[in-house]
């Protein structure tokens, strides 16, 4: 078993990472069905927190079916993040998790996210208040360092668990790597090794196989997987790495009857969260991997990712269910 502060999660748990325009509520439970442990919100700027804008606040939506789940934000002015605790301790999450591992430039310019990796102390005291600050649990998400000459992560790990932080959450990049190149999970193990940690040490980056959950388990030894881009418009894959730990086998792959319907939902999901028009634009991501394998998708999907009109991509799903519904495509 593995524990964040007090909640309980099963043996080498599967997180469901934070990112933006990804996991939300709709996507979050499908996921969560589908075998995710931990479901993280996206990203929430502290500052746009307390300022109350509308997208900052709307991402704390959270639902009971979804627990655990733990709300990310990001900052780097202390009083804000602060502030921005107090907003989201309301929305009554499991976890507050701090987001030092960004690495998109208009968030780094302001010394936030993968930006504070430049400042140890800064991370260490934003994390160390914030504990003082809520009855919640506090973890952080981070990266290995800001460049390949700046990796402290041994030292960051040993100073944020110092300071109170619950678990941790390690991609295997830099910030100048961004999403490039190997993960090197490596520097994660040694964290995990450390003697003097003794808080969970998740990894993090290229986990895009059950094979990879399984080496990330067995061979690097670490207390559980986040998962990111894997899972955009594959939900199953958590379901898949479970069923993999249990049988050393694949799940057969599903049907696309079943890959249309989990579409259907997510986009009625998202339309009743969001709206029509965001609810629209911000589920087409998902629709290259939903329908993966079939013959001749780009026809399809470009009515799914061109129209504005929820009706003409629930038609165009129809059609997909129609004509490939009881294939599989692996």
């Amino acid at each position: 078993m593995v524990k964040i502060a007090d909640i309980e999660l099963p043996d080498f748990p599967l997180l469901l990472a934070p990112m933006e325009d990804v996991s939300d509520p709709p996507f979050r439970a499908l996921c969560k069905e589908q075998g995710a442990d931990v479901v993280y919100t996206e990203f929430i700027s502290s500052e746009g927190l307390i300022r109350h804008a509308a997208k900052s606040t709307m991402k704390l939506d959270i639902y009971e079916k979804e627990r655990p789940v733990g709300i990310q934000i990001f900052g780097a002015n202390l009083d804000s993040m602060l502030e921005a605790v107090d907003i989201v301790e309301q929305s009554n999450p499991d976890i507050v998790d701090i987001n030092f591992g960004c690495p998109v430039k208009k968030v780094v310019s302001k010394g936030a996210g993968a930006g504070i990796l430049k400042d140890v102390c800064l991370m260490e005291k934003l994390t160390g208040e914030i504990v003082k600050r809520t009855k919640l649990p506090v973890t952080v998400k981070t990266r290995l360092g800001w460049d390949h000459d700046s990796i402290r992560i041994l030292e960051v790990a040993e100073r944020l668990q110092d300071v109170g932080c619950k678990a941790i959450s390690i991609h295997g990049r830099t910030r100048s790597q961004m999403y490039k190149g190997e993960a090197n999970w490596a520097p994660i193990a040694e964290v995990k090794n450390n003697p003097r940690m003794h808080i969970p040490v998740f990894g993090n980056g290229d986990v895009n196989s059950p094979e990879r959950a399984m080496e990330m388990r067995d061979r690097y030894g670490l207390d559980g997987a986040m998962i990111g881009r894997a899972s955009i418009g594959n939900p199953w894959f958590f379901k898949e790495v479970k069923h993999y730990f249990e049988t050393g086998k694949h799940l057969l792959p599903i049907t696309m009857a079943e890959r249309v319907e989990a579409a259907r939902r997510h986009l009625s999901m998202a339309i009743a969260w969001k709206g029509e028009k965001l609810g629209v634009f911000e589920t087409r991501r998902h629709y290259t991997n939903y329908f993966r394998g079939i013959p001749h998708f780009k026809e399809y999907r470009l009515r799914m990712v061109t129209s504005d009109d929820p009706q003409d991509v629930f038609d165009a799903f129809d059609e997909v269910e129609e004509k490939f519904g009881d294939h599989q495509f692996a």
